[in-house]
């Protein structure tokens, strides 16, 4: 199973953020071929030391990274990333995982 984690930054207003977030993106993201689950973080992000500066944070899994590149090279990918870039900072990570 391969993961794409998106980190966003917390944004001078959560609530439009957050507004935009569930509304237009997670709508958007939920049509991108190939995805199987779309988790997201609830209540504060948080490290040990306290504070993240992250928001939210998005868990997309897929079936492996192919999976992935082919998706977003799709239409409603292409869309999915477009509408992420409009809000605001945030950092992708893509990788493959197994259970140990």
């Amino acid at each position: 199973m391969a993961r794409l984690v998106v980190l966003y930054k917390t944004p001078k207003d959560v609530a439009a953020f957050d507004k935009h977030y569930f509304q237009t993106h997670v709508p958007l993201a939920k049509k991108v071929p190939g995805l199987r689950k779309y988790e997201v973080s609830q209540g504060p992000v948080v490290t040990p030391a306290g504070l993240s500066g992250v928001h939210l944070v998005a868990t997309l899994h897929f079936d492996d990274i192919p999976a992935i590149q082919k998706a977003f090279a799709s239409a409603e990918g292409q869309a999915a990333g477009a509408d992420a870039a409009t809000l605001g900072s945030l950092d992708m990570l893509i990788f493959d995982s197994r259970e140990v």
